[in-house]
């Protein structure tokens, strides 16, 4: 089951429906969330505007609930885009000349904004001012129009990608790691409450094990057991239930997807030599930075497989994984 690519209907209907409305109700991400919750009250009580956030981590760790959680407690209107959607500063200024005092604009993805469009933020973040270009030629003029002060929020999945100003104009940067076992038992049973589902403990923890750090994961692997719940076991998701959605899903006990083990599979196939990341996305049929930001991350986390400078190679954990002696299979291949 590949995972939804953000802004995919469903998936925007399950983190609806799930999403905390305060701070209180996030779990996990603990001293991220105490030190945005202590920046807020802060800037409510001087009666300013919060300053300019950056949330960098991988998907599906939070980055867009907390955004919304800001704006909330702010009592602010977030305005959303992302950085692929903007792709000339004309679409750009559009956007700033209509925020309101106070208002809040989440750009997720922030690093995929083009460089020109990167640079026309710099004077509207520190100077609340843009700059308009009217007519062409030589009747071209520009002019100076000022914006009402905002927060702007920025999300990215690529921190390294970057420049070193555009990181400097954010007066706040916080990074979500991965969530623990715990926690993430802590989202499940929440998420089944509100989705009106029983699930058992053992269950719960089953999910929190699989779903690779990640609370979107979670709820997606929630979501569709309940499916299998609701159609065989009178909407009850016990342990063996559980397991048994697991093998529908194809998701293992170390939570690898089908894509992951076809990476390893594909690694495990060159014998533990380093694979470049172009060979690698056509062995699997996948997209370079959709291997690299979505399934590379865990299996590097889990030492499935190692980064060198010379491509990705298969430990001897991926080889044991997928049932091959790793001896042998490098003797094969010389």
């Amino acid at each position: 089951m590949p995972p939804l690519r953000p802004g995919d209907e469903a998936e925007v209907r399950l983190d609806l429906t799930l999403r905390p409305q305060a701070f209180g109700d996030f779990v996990g991400q603990r001293k991220v969330v105490e030190k945005l919750h202590v920046f807020v009250e802060a800037a409510l009580q001087r009666g300013e505007t919060l300053d300019h956030v950056l949330l960098a981590g991988l998907p599906g760790l939070g980055k867009t609930t907390l955004a919304h959680l800001i704006a909330t407690r702010l009592g602010a209107e977030l305005r959303a885009t992302s950085g692929p959607m903007i792709e000339r500063s004309g679409d750009l200024a559009g956007i700033l000349t209509s925020l309101k005092r106070g208002d809040v604009l989440f750009i997720d993805e922030i690093h995929r904004l083009p460089a020109a469009v990167e640079e026309y933020l710099y004077s509207a973040m520190e100077d609340y001012k843009i700059q308009i270009v009217i007519d062409q030629g030589v009747h071209a003029r520009t002019v100076e129009l000022s914006l009402q002060r905002f927060t702007l929020i920025g999300a990215t999945t690529r921190e390294g990608l970057l420049t070193s100003p555009f990181r400097a104009r954010f007066g706040i940067f916080e990074r979500l790691d991965p969530y623990d076992v715990a926690d993430l038992s802590t989202i499940v049973l929440r998420s089944a409450a509100l989705l009106g589902v029983e699930i058992v403990p053992d269950a719960a923890q089953m999910i929190a094990r699989r779903s690779r750090g990640t609370p979107r994961v979670a709820n997606r692997y929630l979501a569709r057991l309940r499916d299998v719940a609701q159609v065989r076991a009178g909407n009850r998701i016990s342990a063996k239930g559980a397991v048994e959605g697991f093998a529908l899903l194809e998701v293992d006990e170390a939570g690898l997807e089908t894509l992951h083990r076809r990476i390893l599979g594909a690694l495990v196939g060159a014998g533990g030599q380093p694979v470049g990341l172009k060979t690698l996305a056509v062995s699997v049929g996948e997209e370079e930075e959709t291997i690299e930001v979505v399934y590379e991350p865990y299996l590097i986390q889990e030492g499935f497989i190692q980064k060198t400078p010379r491509g990705r190679k298969a430990t001897e954990k991926a080889f044991l994984h997928l049932g091959i002696d790793p001896r042998s299979a490098q003797a094969q291949l010389f």
